[in-house]
Order: C-alpha cells, then structure tokens, then sequence
C-alpha cells in the first residue's frame, strides 16, 4: 500500500486533475493506492472570506457564484479532455452542494456569527469536491474507486476547528471497512468525526497531516506527498537562489525544519510518519522527473551534516531578570504553566547560568495578552523587586540553522555568529536545542533575510559572492564586463563567484536578479526598455538581499557621486574610478568614510590616482602602520607623460597633443588636461590619504595654457591658438636640455601640506626623469624610505589597466 496526497496547486485545474489522475495510475502498477485530497488552489481561503462577509453581512452572492463557478468550469473542461467523464452527475452534486451552500450564508448573515461547527462545514467543501471529481476520473478509466469517509472513519478529539486523529481508533474504523485490495482509495483531506461523529477540520496545512494519519491507519508502506516544489530545500529558494534540493532527512530534522518556519511541511505532519517509521516523499506534480527529498528514520550518513536555514517572523521577546530572581521558585514552570493554560505557545526559551535572567519567545501578536498573565502571576514577585520589571522586544525573528548533531562540530556556532557580526547584525538570545540538531539565533526582523542568506551562504555554499551593480559602460565600464567575463572559470576554481545584476547607464539600464549573460549583453542592454533610475537600484538590497552588492561607478557624473553615502548607508559596498567623491568638500568626504565604517561596507577607489597602480593602498598600509611623508613628488597624468616625453624628443607641443588625442591619451577636449585640474585632484586624493584636511582650492596650480584658452570649445580652434605656444615650450625644453634636463609637469607635496602643480625641470638622477610615454611615476619620500625614495611607476591612464584596477577592488570586498 502506498498513500499518496496531493495538494491544492496540484488540483488547480482540469489538467492539473488530469495529470494526479496519470500519477495515480503509474504508481498502480506495483502496489494499491490510496490517495488524499485537498480543495482546488485558493478555494478554501475564498471560502473563509466567505464566511467573514457572511458575518459582517456584506455581498456575498456573487462570491458563492464566483466558487461555484470554479468547480463547474474544472467539470466542464473534464468533459472535454476526458472520454466517459459523468459530467451531468457531477454537476448536480455541485449545484447542490452550493444550493445548501446558500441557504447556510443567509443563516449566518441573520445571525451576524457563524458556529463553529458550521464553519469547519463550509470550509471543507472544496475537499469533499475534489474527491467527487477525481472519482469520476478513475472510473472514466475503468477503475474501481472506494471513498473513505473521514468523518466515520478518522476519530478526533479536540474543537471542530483544529483537532487531533486518534490513529489507534481511526485504525481500527479504517480495519473494519474491509476495502477490497484492488480498489483506488479516495480520501478528502483536512477532515474527521469527533466521537458524535460531527464533521471536524484538522488546522493549517490539515491535508497533509490526514495523509500522514490514513498512512499510518493503512500501514503503507511509503507516503507520498505531492505538492508545487520539488522538495525540501536548504533554505526557501523564493528567497535564497541558491538554495539546493535535500535529498533526505530524519524525521527529526524535519520536524526541526517545520517547527522553525520550513513552507513545505507542517510539524503535525511529521508526528504520525515517525511513529510508525513511515518513510515520506517530497514531490513535485509540475515536475514528476524530480526524485524529491526523503524524509526517514536515518539519513544517509554520506549526506551533508547541515540541512537548512529556515526562520520565523513576528516573534516576540520576554526578559524576565533579576538579581535576586534565582530565589523565585519554580519560574520556569510557573512560566510555562501560565501561557499554557491561554494556549500561548511558547517557541524557545532560554536561562543565563549566573539564573539571574530568563529569554523566552512567543508570537507577537500574543505580546499584551502574555504580558498580561505573567504581571498577574508574579504580582508577589514583582511588589517585593524579586524581578524586574519585564522587558519586551518586538519586531524580531528567529533564524534557526538545523542538520544532525551540529552542536559536535565546533566551527558552526563560532561560523554562524561570525557572518552575522560581519554585517552588522545583532544577535538579541542563541539557543542550542536539546536534540543536538538545531541552534536558534534571536535577531531584528528588518534583517533577517539579510541574515539568512548570509548565514546560508557561509554554510552551504562556501563560495565569495559578489553582486554587481555597474554605472557606466563606456571604455572602463565595457573592459570591466569583458574581463569578468575572460576570468568567471578562474574565479570558479577559487570559488569566487561574480554575478553583474545591473549594468546602466544614464538612460536606462539591464537588470537579472540571477546575474546578467555577458556574453551577450550589449544586445540585451539596447533591448531594454528600462529607464535609469537610482531609486530602483537603491531598493535592490532590501528587495533582493544580495549576499555581498557593489555598486561600481565608472561615471565621471558629480551627481552619482553625491550618493554614496546612501548607497553604503543602503548596504552597497562602493567602487568608484570617478574622482569627484573624493575630491569635493572635506565634510562629503568624511561622511563617506563614516558610513563606511558604520556599516562595514568597503568604499574603494584604487584607480582615483594611477589607474591599476596600487597606490591608495599602499599609502593605506604605509602610514597606518606608524610611516611619516616628509616629501612627495609625482607624475600623475598619463597624456602629459605622453606629451612631455614627446616634447623631450623634438615635437612641438600642438604637436604632441594633436598626438596624444589621436592615440587617445587625452580627453576629447585637450584642453580639459592641459589645464591640470585632473592632476591636481589625484594630488588632492593623495595628500588627504596622508591626513592633510585640504581641499582643491589649496592647491597651486602652474598652468600650461593662459586663462583665454578655457573659452576655446572648438577642437580646431584650439588647435590653432595652440601653436601659439609652441615657442614658448620649445625655448624651455631647450634650455633644460642644455643643463642635462627635461621637462615634466609634477604634483608635489610638502610637509604640513602644501600642494603645488608645476612644470619642472628633472635632473637625471630623479625618479622622473625617464618617465614618458603615458607612464606615471609616484615618489614618496618617508621616514621609511629616505634618502632612496618608495617609487610606484608603470602605466596611469587607459580603459585595460583601471578596468583592472577597479576589478581588483571588486575582489577586495571579499577580503
């Protein structure tokens, strides 16, 4: 014997019908079948709202029609699909039943109440329909059909809406019906008698627990429960992505999983299957090709020892403490005894062990009557200061890990408190249950699935996640995605896994939640149809809890980089090559690092000054471990590296910079680098990361051009004017040449802070004086590193090097 349940998403429609009826068929072929039956999707919620406007004597004609109308369009397209289907019969049956559907509405509205046992009636109907039809399905296919009544044969006790099967009688009931061994067993589900024989309903999830209890009656061998996922999963997949299926676990660990919030099972459920060592299937009817996960006396020792994160909303906490509390006897039963008595379930609870402070949990929606029960039972307690006053927290979750024997690996606890510091996430009470197969985290609801997917990932995944949210996609942005791309099967190996989520620029933007394909992207990018907007992005967090979200500017937009404040403060790490965050005014770039370090989220910005060179962080490094600048001197702009080098070398400057721009060295206005604004805020970042309160205006600036040139927008215009200055150039390249010398245009910082921008001549023994070609050199003279300087050179400008520069941030948020 085989028992096999399907759900309501199971039966939503005639297909749905048709394809239970196919699984029920396939599975006669080695065993008989019996089978339990919930109400079509969503129907017996439609008819508890029913019952609500019965009461509250709102319209409800057209919402008993809308019900019946559910039933009559499953039949009617039964009729087509299915050959020999009774419809007419049927359609009676369900015609009568809303008729005296009807008739029980009008007594409620008259009334203004409905009884209970009125209620369990009307809500069960959908279970009792269901049966209905699916006879008729069996017998269109010629098989011989018998109905168990649950309300004769599953004896309950308890109220008429959430009872409990006695299975040593239901058995007995069930023994005596003598059901021929060839027939399909039907069964409606979330129904039994009481001892008056009344129709009673089983609770929440009542369909799945009468399966397990008909299981348990029909000795089967095996139950299946059918339902709309493939099994259990390590954590809720609508909310971790990642989550994987479990292909078994103990009827404990199930029972741990349900009683902490797991969606797929419900704890009465598991009671009866354990008892009598019934092993029990999680299956999919939308996918029958899936194995499922096994829930059986013993999991399969290969198995993985950790089996999910699961967690509980709207929880409630009490603290009871006291210093002279351990003089209070009995508390802890006197506790339990209280709530018990008003049905407050209690659902973990915890003692300090200096006995001075108790942390117990409830429902919150339970607070004041709780509250309430406990002020009147230690009244004593509470006049003579035995206790304190109680403390409540509310607005918290329970996240609970649960596998077999965790306690005994001693890594888990330590792993699982880690991750959650590391974000910022408060842990109010841990407990560690009594099986040796849970540990309960008590934490602030507003960042539980934050936790949970953190948690998850740490546990289950063991790989770097990283969340990409890109702005800008032009040489930097674009080489950026080719070199995540380039690399994704090297990061794999070393379990790094980046996924780009977002990809925009300031019109509009590509967005999958699952990671963008990059391989194709500039063709999804001009199929979309979203526009830019940063109050989306900003949301993603809170919508998507991404297990580690980046935002990468690779914009030169002022505009963006006034939101990074935000953006860390939303729980975005921040990477930017734009230069204007850190280079606007000293209170901005303060409050970004104090966000940073508020929220633990890193703000990087490697490529601010020499592109892939590592400059920040090893100035970072440098000066925190105790090192002193007294002198800095450097080549900051790769286009004036390139043009000087070039003057060096017997071109004319309007020469040289019609060069540069052509190889792409400058910006599209020249102008915009001769000028040496763009050297003097890398200067600026430098001397702020040294710990000089500067701000731009500081810096004295030697210009390369006059003032007049600032009006010239037009490239060619300003090529001309240019050549004006070719003589001037070529005098002071001359005349540096004849003492051994060349020219260079050089940031220097000097003690105290003093910044300058100018045209030097480089003697041969400097760190500069080779320098050209677009290479950038940066000399730091320290107390470290004196008289020889610390010199950082190579190439400080170009889409491939501060691509790499930002990507390397990137992986530094994983660090």
């Amino acid at each position: 014997m085989k028992l096999l349940k399907f759900g309501g998403t199971s039966l939503a429609d005639a297909q749905k019908f048709l394809c239970v009826a196919k699984i029920i068929e396939n599975n006669l072929k080695n065993e008989q079948i019996a089978a339990v039956l919930s109400a079509p999707a969503k129907v017996t919620n439609h008819l508890v709202n029913l019952i609500e406007n019965a009461i509250k004597n709102k319209e409800i004609a057209e919402s008993i029609t809308f019900a019946e109308d559910i039933f009559i369009k499953l039949i009617t397209d039964l009729f087509k699909m299915q050959v020999n289907f009774e419809y007419k019969s049927l359609k009676k049956t369900i015609n009568e039943k809303f008729h005296h559907l009807k008739q029980i509405m009008k007594g409620i509205v008259l009334l203004g109440k409905c009884p209970e046992s009125t209620q369990a009636s009307v809500i069960s109907c959908g279970e009792v329909l269901s049966v209905s039809i699916m006879k008729k399905i069996l017998k269109a296919k010629n098989y011989k059909v018998s109905i168990i009544n649950p309300v004769k044969s599953l004896v309950s006790i308890g109220n008429y809406l959430d009872s409990t099967v006695d299975i040593l009688k239901s058995k007995d009931r069930i023994s005596s019906l003598n059901i021929n061994k060839k027939n399909i067993i039907l069964m409606s589900g979330f129904i039994a008698g009481n001892e008056k024989e009344e129709l009673v309903v089983l609770g929440r999830n009542g369909s799945d627990y009468s399966a397990a209890v008909l299981a348990a009656c029909l000795e089967a061998s095996c139950c299946e429960i059918w339902t709309d996922v493939n099994g259990v999963f390590t954590c809720d997949p609508r909310e971790v992505q990642n989550a994987h299926l479990l292909k078994s676990i103990s009827y404990q660990e199930a029972m741990e999983l349900s009683y902490f919030g797991a969606k797929v099972l419900h704890p009465r459920t598991i009671e009866p299957i354990s008892q009598f060592k019934i092993p029990c299937f999680i299956k999919n009817t939308d996918n029958i090709k899936s194995v499922g996960t096994l829930i059986c006396q013993q999991n399969d020792s290969k198995e993985q020892i950790l089996k999910g994160v699961t967690h509980l909303d709207h929880i409630a906490m009490f603290n009871i403490s006291g210093s002279r509390i351990k003089n209070v006897g009995n508390i802890i039963s006197r506790i339990f005894t209280t709530t018990s008595k008003d049905n407050i379930k209690i659902i973990l609870i915890t003692q300090s062990s200096s006995e001075n402070k108790i942390n117990f949990c409830i429902s919150e929606s339970l607070t004041n009557k709780t509250k309430f029960l406990l002020e009147r039972e230690f009244q004593l307690e509470l006049k003579e200061k035995l206790m304190n006053t109680f403390k409540i927290y509310k607005n918290l979750s329970i996240l609970s890990v649960i596998g077999s024997q965790i306690q005994k690996k001693h890594n888990i606890a330590s792993k699982i408190c880690s991750v959650l510091g590391m974000n910022k996430i408060n842990i109010f009470s841990i407990v560690q249950g009594a099986s040796e197969n849970l540990i309960s985290l008590v934490i602030d609801q507003k960042n539980i699935l934050t936790g949970v997917k953190h948690v998850h990932n740490a546990l289950f995944l063991n790989k770097n996640i990283i969340d990409v949210i890109l702005i800008g996609i032009g040489g930097v942005g674009n080489e950026l995605i080719n070199q995540i791309f380039s690399q994704k099967k090297i990061l794999n190996k070393r379990d790094i896994v980046i996924k780009v989520v977002v990809i925009a620029n300031s019109k509009k933007m590509l967005t999958s939640y699952e990671g963008i394909d990059l391989h194709n992207w500039k063709e999804k990018f001009l199929e979309s149809k979203k526009l830019f907007n940063l109050e989306i992005l900003c949301n993603l967090v809170q919508n998507n809890s991404f297990i580690n979200p980046v935002i990468i500017d690779c914009t030169s937009d002022e505009l963006l980089s006034k939101k990074y404040v935000y953006f860390i403060n939303q729980g975005f790490h921040v990477i930017t090559s734009n230069k204007k965050a850190n280079t606007s005014e000293w209170t901005y770039y303060q409050q970004i690092r104090s966000a940073s370090l508020k929220t633990n989220k890193k703000f990087l910005y490697e490529t601010n000054v020499g592109a892939g060179l590592p400059v920040i962080q090893t100035l970072q490094n440098l000066f925190n471990t105790g090192d002193n600048l007294i002198h800095f001197k450097g080549i900051l702009s790769g286009s004036l590296s390139f043009i000087f080098g070039r003057l060096e070398e017997g071109l004319l400057l309007s020469q040289a910079t019609k060069e540069a721009k052509d190889l792409g060295f400058t910006e599209p206005n020249p102008c915009d680098d001769l000028s040496g604004i763009d050297v003097a805020r890398k200067l600026l970042i430098i001397a702020r990361e040294i710990g000089y309160q500067i701000e731009l205006k500081d810096i004295q600036i030697e210009p390369l051009l006059p003032n007049e040139f600032k009006k010239y927008r037009n490239i060619d215009e300003f090529f001309i004017k240019l050549k004006k200055l070719d003589p001037i150039f070529l005098n002071r390249v001359k005349k540096a040449h004849k003492k051994n010398n060349v020219l260079r245009f050089v940031g220097i910082i000097k003690k105290r802070g003093k910044c300058s921008i100018k045209i030097e001549e480089i003697h041969p023994n400097d760190p500069l004086y080779t320098v050209k070609n677009g290479e950038n050199v940066l000399a730091f003279y320290t107390n470290y590193y004196q008289p020889i300087p610390l010199v950082l050179r190579g190439y400080g400008a170009g889409k491939n090097v501060t691509a790499s520069g930002v990507f390397s941030d990137l992986l530094r948020t994983i660090s």
